[in-house]
């Protein structure tokens, strides 16, 4: 079995990639799987908190043994959406031995300016690329590397690019699927994922003004340097 986990930050268009993988027919997927193993250990008050812990397990050992054990039969691929700063602090690492590890990035005035309208402690996102820093140096820092706004500009050419990068086969199923639910979705799904609900593909890519008050500023001028170490690296340059 193939295992690709992707890192991502919030506010990323990470689902929109889970559901293009999950549209291949040789693809199973799992929507943050160490989730509640991060609001366990960490107490982050996120929304649906307590039905997230209900319904998913807070051991990081047991969730990786799950996804260790999952083959389903007809799918040789696993594709892990990770959300990287789920893995702040001392969060273990070990379970990527043999995966293929790739990043999702986005310039971090948007995805600040994205998150704060969902959360108001938007310190995360700078978790994020400080984790995707770790991991990325983990797999020896050659990690493949895509950035949302050049997916939303050229999904078929990006998409192509990153699956020859992850040496699997691109299947055109990956551009659209059916808008609504899946039963993958995570149960905080209905707080987060409205868009993506309605979404039967990549929308095209749009050009927005960003207005960001001091504090939110501060926030993405601490990711830049993070962000420019990534984007130079992009698939695509």
């Amino acid at each position: 079995m193939t295992v690709i986990a992707m890192f991502s930050g919030p506010r990323n268009i990470s689902t929109t990639m889970m559901r293009a993988f999950e549209n291949r027919p040789d693809t199973v997927v799992f929507d943050e799987p160490f989730y509640a193993c991060y609001l366990k250990e960490s107490g982050a008050p996120h929304p649906m908190r307590d039905d997230i812990l209900a319904a998913r397990p807070g051991d990081w050992s047991h969730v990786a043994r799950q996804l260790r054990a999952a083959a389903p039969r007809g799918r040789g691929i696993q594709f892990q959406k990770n959300i990287a700063f789920h893995f702040a602090g001392d969060a273990p690492l070990d379970w990527l031995d043999g995966a293929t590890v790739f990043h999702l990035i986005r310039d971090p005035r948007a995805m600040v300016a994205s998150y704060a309208k969902k959360y108001a402690d938007v310190t995360p996102i700078i978790d994020s690329y400080r984790v995707q820093r770790a991991v990325d140096a983990r797999a020896g820092g050659d990690c493949p590397v895509i950035d949302a706004a050049d997916i939303l500009k050229d999904p078929e050419g990006v998409l192509r690019a990153l699956c020859a990068a992850l040496d699997i086969a691109f299947d055109p199923a990956m551009l659209s699927w059916p808008a609504g639910p899946r039963d993958s979705d995570g149960v905080w799904a209905p707080h987060w994922y409205d868009a993506v609900w309605a979404s039967t593909g990549f929308k095209p890519y749009e050009e927005k003004a960003i207005n960001l008050p001091p504090a939110l500023e501060e926030a993405a001028a601490a990711c830049m340097d993070d962000y420019h170490f990534f984007y130079s690296r992009r698939i695509g340059t």
